[in-house]
């Protein structure tokens, strides 16, 4: 070994104890962060799921699914309900259409946005797509589309996440960690699921392990969650079934049922590009917004249970409140209203679509099968998180965050081979059948258009 080879060996290792600690300094500031950026989300998101549930409750009491309130304007005047509706809904299509079209950016989800700032393929303002995706989140969905919270606190978790590495003047990389912290903790805030956001974070938006990622994330998601639980309670969101579990013996059920929503997650994802395409052809861009009153306003008359997010229809087919028949009925007019909803590109989401379509499938299955195969009836609440899990693992093509998002979102662990099971065999079925990952299908229609 010559001088020089000896010289430059011994300064590396002179630079090595160096480089180890400022190593072990990044993990910690970028966990310091990772709590900041949780705080921050958890503050905005519950903001946002609060505001949610006070459009809902006005929208069950115009429509008559809910008593008003002793005293207030809307008990004294009940004749006032539609015109005060169509008001407001008129009111809420003008000023979407506006902040769409000022941030196209904030259509949709938002996760497949995410998804082409992290790849470096989209560039957003943060600022201007908080404010707009958290005014125009409120208001489409609590209008009585068919639309989800949890893909807008994505992106608004997203968008504190890079406003907070902007505004600390943190470098490119680093920028990166704080976005996928703040999307993870947008999914924990929305669904009370701080592990199933680290999980999304790794599998879906960033595809790879990678540790700093895994402690800024888990970090951010646990704050986040523990300021939302201040605000909702340490509750499930899906209220707590008592499951009757089949035999090893009936898992041909099982099996059966991954089949189905397999084909069924490749079906709705083409009905989505459909509704997408349809509706893109309209014009001008006030019809459309015309077209989305109406719709609405059909739904509240012929079947006002299927409006919004669809949450009750969860618990209530889970305990058994509905026959086979009605499940049918709700399950083929949500599957339409809900793809006509995110065609028409209002800022919301689609996962607790997707998981209310997922548990009315689950539940019309046992509800049908179990009879024809001489087994027991009244298990519906375990095959209702069997098809939750299983339709988020074809639509999304992302089953360990499907299996650990209904965990924690039903509040049970108990069920983890079941679960796991159904959306091994729905995420195959998807796959063999050449469906696309529906967040992957979304970026790129988003990329052809850029």
């Amino acid at each position: 070994m010559s001088y020089k080879s000896r010289k430059l060996k011994k300064i590396n290792t002179n630079r090595m104890p160096g480089a180890i600690k400022a190593l072990g300094t990044l993990k910690y500031r970028i966990i310091l962060e990772g709590i900041v950026v949780g705080l921050l989300v958890g503050v905005v998101v519950s903001a946002f799921r609060f505001a949610l549930s006070q459009m809902d409750l006005l929208r069950n009491v115009l429509i008559g699914l809910a008593e008003p309130e002793e005293g207030s304007l809307l008990a004294s005047h009940p004749e006032l309900f539609p015109w005060i509706g169509l008001a407001i809904l008129a009111a809420i299509a003008v000023a979407v259409s506006m902040f769409v079209q000022r941030e196209p950016y904030i259509s949709g989800s938002g996760i497949p946005q995410v998804k082409g700032e992290l790849m470096g393929r989209i560039k957003t303002e943060w600022l201007r797509v908080l404010l707009l995706k958290f005014f125009g989140g409120i208001m489409a969905i609590g209008s009585g589309l068919a639309l989800g919270r949890e893909g807008p606190s994505i992106q608004l978790g997203a968008m504190v996440g890079k406003g907070f590495s902007r505004l600390s003047g943190r470098l490119k990389s680093e920028e990166r960690l704080l976005i996928s912290a703040g999307a993870g903790a947008g999914l924990a805030a929305a669904f009370g699921a701080p592990l199933a956001g680290v999980v999304f974070v790794l599998e879906e938006l960033r595809k790879d392990f990678d540790p700093k990622v895994l402690l800024s994330t888990m970090a951010a998601a646990v704050t986040s969650e523990y300021v939302a639980s201040f605000v909702f309670g340490l509750e499930p969101v899906f209220a707590v079934f008592a499951l009757s579990k089949p035999t090893l013996q009936d898992y041909w059920m099982i099996l059966v049922l991954g089949l189905l929503l397999g084909g069924l997650g490749v079906l709705y994802n083409k009905a989505i590009a459909f509704s997408q395409d349809l509706q893109g052809m309209i014009r001008p861009r006030w019809l459309k917004a015309v077209i989305a009153i109406g719709a609405v306003v059909l739904v509240a008359l012929l079947c006002p249970e299927c409006l919004g997010s669809g949450h009750h229809l969860v618990e209530e087919t889970g305990f058994g409140l509905h026959t086979a028949s009605t499940v049918a009925l709700f399950l083929i007019v949500r599957f339409v209203y809900s793809v006509y909803s995110f065609g028409t590109g209002a800022p919301g989401g689609i996962f607790l679509p997707l998981l209310v379509l997922g548990a009315l499938a689950g539940g019309l299955f046992t509800l049908v099968v179990s009879p024809l195969a001489g087994l027991p009836v009244g298990n519906e609440a375990f095959y209702v998180i069997l098809g939750m899990a299983g339709l988020f693992s074809a639509i999304v093509r992302a089953p360990l965050t499907g299996i650990i998002l209904i965990s924690e979102m039903t509040g049970t662990l108990s069920s983890l081979l079941p679960l796991s099971l159904v959306a091994l065999i729905s995420f195959l079925t998807a796959e063999v059948l050449g469906g696309e990952p529906v967040y992957d299908q979304l970026l790129e229609r988003i990329l052809s258009k850029k």
